[in-house]
């Protein structure tokens, strides 16, 4: 068997199997995709807090109902891709996630916090694959370098609806699990970076 780091190191191929035992011995995250593996690189403080203030914001409005929010240690299987990702923040309302304490694979709502260096992915490639989960109803891509959420929205057509929240007194909407919250909540306790 193919250890993670042994993937990464001979580039050779691991079976989602493999990839998820070597990734419970693992001292860092590695993300897969179709038996490719990549380590996941640190956020900075401003990604940690708007992750956070999501999960916090998100455990609160959901608590009593059968809905559940997860940081990003959780992993994300989307079968159809062959791939397993780490959101910054995933929701799930399906029962059958509940049983699976390795990843979940009935997501209702997934966010990724934005970086320089993930942005054209998390936007792109990201969010085809992330697409391919029949369960998913929203996709927000959160900015961390300005008040800005782009909200994706599922249609009964299997459409995807752009919409926008910017600026701090504007109210955010999560449809799917019936969540709102001033987008200025979503920022609390943010120190703006100065690009370097």
């Amino acid at each position: 068997m193919i250890s993670t780091q042994e993937a990464l190191t001979t580039e050779k191929k691991l079976s989602a199997e493999a990839y998820l035992s070597g990734e419970e011995r693992a001292e860092s995250k590695h993300e897969f995709l179709a038996g490719e593996v990549w380590a996941m690189v640190g956020a900075t403080d401003t990604h940690v807090t708007i992750t956070g203030n999501l999960f916090f914001l998100l455990k609160q409005k959901l608590k009593g109902s059968p809905c559940r929010s997860y940081i990003s240690d959780m992993k994300v299987r989307i079968d159809k891709s062959d791939a397993f990702f780490y959101p910054d923040v995933v929701v799930t309302c399906d029962e059958r996630d509940r049983s699976n304490r390795l990843f979940k694979q009935h997501p209702i709502f997934i966010a990724e916090v934005l970086s320089p260096s993930t942005e054209a992915f998390d936007r792109g490639a990201r969010f085809s694959h992330y697409r391919q989960l029949e369960s998913l109803q929203c996709y927000w891509l959160v900015d961390s370098g300005k008040q800005v959420i782009d909200s994706f929205t599922r249609m009964d057509n299997g459409d995807w609806v752009l919409h926008s929240y910017s600026g701090p007194e504007t109210v955010a909407g999560i449809k799917a699990v019936d969540v709102e919250f001033a987008v200025n909540d979503l920022y609390d306790e943010v120190d703006w970076e100065t690009p370097s």
